[in-house]
């Protein structure tokens, strides 16, 4: 086997929350590039139409499910809809997330710190619960876990810190469960983004006049990641190419946590 081919996703199926939009929609090409089929779950179902339909170009089989997975019944509903369908998921990407809020921590209603814990912290854990489970006696299986430098770092400026908590306990999370798994041949690692051009920060620094320059400023190659930046990354995670690797958390943005 070349090294080339090592990257290849041939015959894979990958589940990717969040998958129409962002980060989640750069992983879901760079998979179907690489010959994946795919299940893009989210909630706004004509978004993940349209990925979809773009999608398809590269790879016809691509199956989406509307879920609103800041409800644990939802994320719950949703995986085992995919389960009941014996179409085996091998690559699973807990990509849903989002500060949502900006309130200080001594403002924030009980209600939105559980909803948005839910959103970045539970949803992962019942997905890896249930399609990550089914992996086991398969023996296989390759589990990413989307965190961000928050998670490592207080991001100077924002408030609402049930973002950077959900974040860390999900690393440690990743970890646990790597070493958990390691012996049934499946593999769980980390991806922690920095600052990325997505729809979400394109609103806040919108909202924030100034701060899209403080953050430039923080990040020594001086601009953004580009969505399609976090797409080879990810497939190294997702296919044999990182076979000997679990429980690793790889940051990647633009040297931000350097300083």
């Amino acid at each position: 086997m070349s090294v080339w081919d090592k990257f290849r996703l041939n015959g894979r199926r990958a589940l990717i929350t969040g998958g129409s939009r962002g980060l989640g929609r750069a992983i879901a090409q760079a998979f179907a590039e690489a010959g994946a089929d795919l299940v893009l779950v989210g909630r706004d179902l004509p978004s993940l139409e349209q990925a979809q339909f773009e999608i398809r170009e590269l790879q016809p089989d691509v199956d989406v499910m509307a879920a609103d997975l800041t409800t644990p019944a939802e994320v719950q509903r949703m995986c085992e809809t995919v389960l009941a369908r014996d179409l085996p998921i091998d690559i699973l990407v807990n990509n849903v997330g989002g500060r949502r809020i900006n309130v200080a921590t001594e403002d924030m209603p009980l209600d939105d710190w559980l909803r948005l814990m839910d959103l970045n912290l539970t949803s992962a854990f019942l997905c890896t619960k249930l399609i990550g489970g089914a992996m086991l006696p398969r023996r296989y299986g390759r589990i990413i876990n989307i965190t961000s430098i928050a998670g490592q770092v207080a991001m100077k400026g924002i408030y609402g810190r049930h973002y950077e908590t959900a974040k860390a306990a999900l690393a440690a999370f990743t970890k646990a469960v790597a070493a958990d798994w390691a012996p049934f041949g499946v593999t769980v690692n980390t991806i922690a983004p920095g600052p990325f051009l997505t729809d979400p920060n394109r609103r806040w620094f919108k909202d924030k006049p100034g701060y899209q320059g403080e953050v430039l400023s923080l990040i020594p190659m001086a601009r953004l990641g580009e969505p399609d930046e976090i797409g080879p990354l990810a497939l190294y995670l997702a296919s044999d190419a990182s076979s000997f690797m679990t429980g690793a958390v790889l940051t990647i943005d633009g040297g931000l946590t350097l300083w």
